[in-house]
Parts: C-alpha cells; structure tokens; sequence
C-alpha cells in the first residue's frame, strides 16, 4: 500500500473550542473517546487533524503533518542511507499517530507511523468514511522546495505532480492528499510581517462553497467560533495577496477561530 499522508496537527492555546469549529464549519468527526486534559482529534475519515494544547516554550500555530506507511523500519533504513543527516526518535505511547519523530534536510518536522503500532488511538484506529469536506492538502514553506519534493518522492513513493510553468512551488501526491511545498525567501514578506518556514496553511475540497459560507456564518453566531478575518489592514492585505500568489489550489481563502491559514476548492 502507498504511503498515506493522514495526520496534521495544529497547537493551540484554544485547542477544545477549535475542535468544534471543525466540527462545526467542515463536519470533522471526533471518536468519542477524548482523553481529558490532552489533545483533541477530528477527522474526515481519511485525515486526523490533532489539535494539541499549547505548552510551555511552544508556539501555537499549525505545526507538522504526518505520514502513515506499511514499515516504519524499512523506511527508517532507507532514510539513514539515503539522507545520514536526517535522524528521528520514537515517541511516547501517549500519542495516538505518532510513532517516530523526524524531519526532511531542511528541518521540517513530519511524524511516521504504520497501521499496527501500539501507539494508535481514537481516529488513527478506525476505519475510514465517507463525507462531504476533506482535507485536500498540506502546505509547508522550505528553502530548498526541489530538493524536498525529491526527497518525500523518493522516500515515499509520492507522485510528482504537473505544475503550470510560472508555478514555483512543488505538489507531491498520495493518490488522494496532496503536499504542497511552497519555496521560502525572507524578501517575500516585504510590506507584512514575516511569514516563517514551515507549515502553512491546511487545503480543504468541500461540495459547495455557498453551503459552506453558510455554515461559517451559523457558526460565528458563537464568537468563539468566528473565523479570524483575512486582509484587514495594509499587512493583513498583503498577506492575503501572498496567500493567493502561492497557492492556486483552491479559489476560497479563509483563516479558522484561532487563525490558521485554510484554502478551499469546491
């Protein structure tokens, strides 16, 4: 079976409340079986979006994605061959995705893990559904954006994707989800404030735009649940500008309760 690109996370310092805008606004399912006190998890039947607490000496932001495979070991070795400056560490049995730790040679922090691990919980463990909106893509900024869609091709098996000639970024596919790797230069945040490497913003496929601007309404009823506002000001309208430059995935671009960059297509 193809590597699966199936977990994204996100920190927050809202985690809970976040978990129902999902729920709310794009019809994630929890499990049912949350564990108080640790981190909330939705999903679409196919992607787990783990929402965890912010902790001490942590950003709150959407932090890393993860990829299921058929063996961790395999992949492990193959990656201590091919790239030596890579390492990794397993994680604690606490985690319901996460296996191991690693990241690709520019830094980017990416978790493994395969079907059977003990670890496994709440959504990584049951079977997949069906539903109207899903995550579509993950986007990540990185320095060298060629030499990391080679290496997630060649560690992964992930297909290489076409692209329009003015298209810098690069889009890697697991036959469903799509990671998109998006080339990183300071003197692109001229005129906002300083948009960093590493994850950027999460790509959702829902049937109706209209139905789901309907939606984001019925749920900004409940402030805690309105969607963080995009362009406002002079920066706030650059950097919607950018957002629309480097992803020309979807046509919809929005930001989640706690402002998560979210680009959408129908």
């Amino acid at each position: 079976m193809p590597a699966k690109i199936n977990h994204v996370a996100i920190v927050s310092e809202n985690y809970a409340i976040l978990g129902q805008f999902y729920q709310a606004v794009f019809g994630m399912k929890s499990s049912g079986h949350q564990r108080p006190g640790r981190a909330i998890t939705v999903g679409d039947g196919y992607v787990g979006l783990n929402i965890n607490p912010r902790r001490e000496g942590r950003q709150a932001r959407l932090d890393h994605f993860g990829i299921e495979v058929d063996d961790a070991e395999a992949v492990l070795a193959k990656m201590a061959e091919a790239y030596p400056s890579v390492t990794w560490l397993r994680r604690p049995s606490t985690r319901p995705f996460a296996g191991i730790t690693t990241h690709d040679p520019d830094g980017n922090v990416f978790d493994i893990s395969q079907k059977d691990m003990t670890n496994r919980a709440d959504l990584y463990a049951a079977e997949e559904w069906q539903q109207d909106r899903t995550i579509d893509h993950v986007a990540l900024r990185t320095m060298n954006a060629e030499a990391m869609a080679k290496f997630y091709a060649d560690l992964f098996g992930f297909a290489v994707l076409n692209k329009g000639a003015d298209d810098a970024n690069f889009y890697l596919s697991d036959g469903r989800m799509t990671l998109e790797l998006i080339p990183w230069d300071v003197r692109d945040s001229e005129g906002m404030s300083i948009i960093m490497p590493g994850m950027d913003h999460i790509g959702f496929k829902v049937e109706s735009l209209d139905a789901l601007k309907e939606d984001i309404d019925a749920a900004a009823a409940n402030p805690q649940l309105r969607p963080v506002g995009l362009g406002l000001g002079a920066e706030g309208a650059a950097r919607l500008e950018r957002f629309h430059k480097t992803c020309p995935l979807g046509t919809y671009h929005m930001a989640d309760s706690d402002g998560v960059l979210i680009d959408v297509a129908e």
